[in-house]
């Protein structure tokens, strides 16, 4: 069996399932056992409590490919493990956050332990959806350490607020993490998750376009949307003159 810590930065994120659900009674020999079943395995991490030495109710699995990972999350999500149904749900590398749309969604976390980095975040909080952004740790300047706390940017409010129901005042690795909405970086102590970006992130996933008139009343459609900033200050609105467009 192949084990890897949870820090080890070249997984392959692609090809990288969650489970979750896990009985107490599932151990990594017997994940491992079930997963090989369907498809090969590059290697298998199993987040435990340092001092109880129990795992905490998820594991990660890294499979040789993508299409692997695929099949393991088709076959295996939902299945009964000591009468528990198992989630199983590919994580979310840089890669395919390039389009995606910043609504708002931004949780601080606080109390980290001083062993959790970005990469470990990122797996842990994959599992409640898409990513906006990199989970960002706040390190000292001049040593790098971890202060204790970071940022994470989901593309949808229903993911943040999963993930700060499931997981705030719960233990990660050996201390009880704190979550909330991160503030505004220039609301005036205004927080992020409030209705005007709830309504505005709403209407972007609806649509995920723009679509405004020129002056000759002809429609344009914005298809890329990834560089539009969405806040509750400002709705770009993108005119264009259709003169100006190369048909080519």
């Amino acid at each position: 069996m192949i084990l890897k810590k949870p820090f080890e930065s070249e997984k392959n994120q692609d090809a990288t399932v969650y489970i979750g659900n896990l009985d107490e009674k599932v151990d990594e020999v017997l994940l491992y056992e079930l997963v090989l079943q369907v498809a090969p395995i590059k290697s298998l991490n199993m987040p435990k409590d340092r001092i109880l030495q129990v795992h905490q109710g998820y594991a990660f699995v890294e499979l040789k490919s993508v299409k692997d990972s695929e099949y393991v999350e088709k076959i295996l999500n939902g299945i009964l493990l000591y009468s528990k149904p198992i989630k199983v749900k590919k994580t979310t590398n840089q890669t395919s956050r390039k389009n995606q749309i910043d609504v708002g969604a931004k949780l601080f976390i606080s109390n980290l332990d001083e062993l959790i980095d970005e990469n470990y975040l990122n797996q842990v909080f994959s599992k409640f959806g898409n990513f906006s952004s990199d989970p960002i740790i706040i390190r000292d300047s001049k040593t790098g350490k971890s202060k204790g706390f970071g940022f994470l940017n989901f593309d949808s409010f229903e993911s943040s607020d999963l993930a700060l129901k499931e997981l705030n005042n719960k233990y990660l690795m050996n201390k009880i993490v704190f979550i909330t909405y991160a503030f505004k970086k220039d609301g005036k102590g205004e927080k992020h998750g409030d209705e005007a970006e709830r309504l505005l992130a709403a209407q972007a996933k609806k649509n995920h376009y723009q679509l405004t008139k020129n002056s000759n009343g002809n429609n344009l459609i914005i298809n890329n949307f990834s560089n539009v900033n969405i806040s509750n200050k400002n709705i770009y609105n993108i005119n264009h003159n259709q003169n100006n467009i190369d048909s080519n």
